[in-house]
């Protein structure tokens, strides 16, 4: 592999903590409940009868990998074509994820010591049922992340999730470098390693669902960075 210029890093259960698959059913329950309380304290008419049914039948995502966008998806639950009303559902829907985001511990040190070295950083992931990538950019500035990478690419931002090379491609265009100057850094065999390997990028697993306290320590010994 050419010398690593770009590490590119997944967000979720990668640099930060949000929820397993198995937790995903509660947290979506949360959200859309919490959309539903929002209509009620506005006084909308909404499709109340039904609701959780639409919101299962809702619960998944294209098989070729496009998005499904979370206004769509809201619109069609609550019945509500308002676009005011159908972007305030979307914040609401977004922060019973977001409350449960820590950043792990490891992962500023890491992110400083790239820069220190001169490799371009960013951070590329899908979002949850296809949330704005407005919403996910306000939260990298929470975490404290904004900062720290050299660009952010959402699914939202090409219209295809990971692992579509679209997202992939901006992400690296953004960076200016080619595939194989660059690797990637994330936690699903699907999307983090054979996406990036179908364009020419290594990849680099990590365990977060093992619960390793320190699973990007030794990243950059591992790209031969010393």
């Amino acid at each position: 592999m050419a010398l690593v210029k770009a590490v590119l890093f997944d967000l979720g259960n990668t640099l930060v903590s949000y929820y397993s698959r198995e937790e995903f059913p509660g947290v979506l329950a949360e959200c859309i409940g919490r959309c539903r309380r929002l209509l009620l304290d506005r006084g909308v008419s909404f499709r109340d009868e039904g609701l959780w049914v639409r919101a299962e039948e809702q619960n998944h995502e294209s098989p070729d990998d496009r998005v499904r966008p979370l206004e769509d998806r809201l619109g069609y639950i609550f019945g509500v074509d308002d676009g005011e009303i159908v972007g305030a559902l979307c914040g609401v829907f977004v922060e019973p994820i977001f409350e449960l985001g820590v950043l792990y511990e490891d992962v500023k040190p890491t992110l400083v010591e790239l820069r220190r070295r001169g490799v371009k950083t960013a951070v590329v992931s899908n979002t949850s049922w296809g949330s704005p990538a407005g919403l996910w950019r306000r939260e990298l500035e929470r975490l404290g992340l904004t900062g720290l990478v050299d660009a952010a690419v959402f699914c939202r931002d090409v219209g295809w999730r990971k692992p579509d090379g679209r997202v992939f491609l901006r992400a690296l265009g953004l960076l200016g470098v080619d595939p194989c100057e660059a690797v990637f850094v994330g936690d699903d065999p699907r999307w983090d390693v054979e996406g990036p390997g179908v364009l020419g990028m290594g990849a680099v697993l990590v365990d977060r669902a093992g619960r390793v306290p320190g699973a990007l320590h030794g990243l950059v010994g591992l790209l031969g960075l010393l």
